[in-house]
């Protein structure tokens, strides 16, 4: 018996009914989604030392919040892990600590995506009272932190207030003997910009109140005497270079050193930013670091599992839509309109 005559009215009859496109489009989906393979892909990332400043001014708490100030290392510690995500896979992070005058590499850069966990583990455990000296030499520290971030290709990111202890003697700091922007990265500038007292601890890391003026040291008496020392009381040049008497000043208070760590900047070719808040780091990070090809994968197979589940579901709803709509739509217009 020959049914192909008496078929193909049917089968067109299906071919125009939309449901049945959209179910065999579905199925044809479903059964992609499970011989796909992965697409290489090519993304653009980083690779970045994070520097973070764990000295005794990074406690101060300056960083309005919605529980009370915060402070500046809790700060950077947020912000720091709100970038992670905002970096594409393939990314590479490294992190390290620094306090005196070196930084001190925890571990060398590890994927974000597939090692994001034990990242944010490491950024959430960063404390100041994980110093192991009470110096905060910034440039000598930023300087060898350019060349940690070389050996390992990698981008600087380094976070810090600025603030110098002891504070640089009257003849400078130390200069900078690498190549500028052979290393590529961002200073993040971290704390307010009025001076804030700094939170003493004792040595079982407990917080006993704050730094007082005599605590600190004001003045670097290392190397030749200012200029104004012959006017100091007490002066003499052979045993009282500085003065007789104890220099005062504000050391024992912290604010960001900006202009100290945009000179430090321009001498090494970082960029600089300041940290307003927990976050908005991702943007100055990938506008200074080198843009990176990474090597990816992408599966479609999500995508199309999701769309064929969108069109069975379309398909089985569209009948009981039109059949409510053509209940509803002949009694709105037999009521007509309103007249008053």
């Amino acid at each position: 018996m020959n049914l192909g005559p008496s078929i193909l009215p049917v089968v067109a009859r299906n071919l125009r009914d939309g449901r049945f496109r959209a179910l065999a489009c579905a199925l044809i989906l479903a059964l992609a989604a499970h011989v796909a393979p992965p697409l290489s892909i090519t993304r653009t990332g980083v690779a970045v030392l994070a520097v973070v400043d764990i000295t005794g001014s990074m406690s101060v708490r300056d960083y309005p919040a919605a529980a009370g100030p915060a402070s500046r290392i809790e700060t950077a510690k947020a912000a720091l892990r709100a970038l992670l995500p905002d970096l594409p896979c393939g990314s590479r992070v490294a992190l390290g600590l620094f306090t005196d005058r070196r930084p001190f590499l925890l571990f060398t850069p590890v994927e974000v995506c597939a090692d994001f966990a034990p990242l944010d583990g490491a950024l959430a455990a960063l404390d100041p009272r994980m110093a192991w000296e009470g110096d905060s030499r910034i440039a000598a520290g930023l300087f060898r932190s350019v060349a940690m971030a070389q050996e390992i290709d990698a981008d600087l990111l380094f976070v810090s207030d600025g603030q110098e202890t002891p504070p640089l003697p009257a003849s400078g700091g130390p200069t900078f003997d690498g190549k500028p922007g052979a290393v590529r990265g961002l200073i993040v500038g971290t704390g307010g910009y009025g001076l804030s007292p700094i939170p003493r601890f004792d040595d079982r890391g407990r917080e006993t109140g704050f730094l007082s003026e005599t605590d600190v040291q004001q003045e670097n008496r290392s190397g030749p005497p200012p200029a104004d020392a012959e006017s100091r009381e007490g002066y003499n040049p052979r045993n009282a270079p500085f003065g007789a008497r104890a220099a005062p000043g504000t050391e024992h208070l912290a604010s960001v050193r900006e202009p100290y760590l945009k000179r430090l900047a321009a001498e090494t070719g970082l960029a600089y930013a300041h940290l307003d808040g927990p976050g908005g780091l991702a943007g100055p990070l990938l506008a200074a670091a080198t843009p990176r090809p990474l090597p990816g994968q992408f599966d479609p197979r999500p995508a199309l599992g999701a769309t064929a589940l969108a069109l069975t579901l379309l398909a089985y709803l569209a009948g009981p839509l039109q059949r409510r709509h053509r209940r509803v739509g002949p009694n709105v217009q037999r009521a007509g309109p309103i007249s008053t």
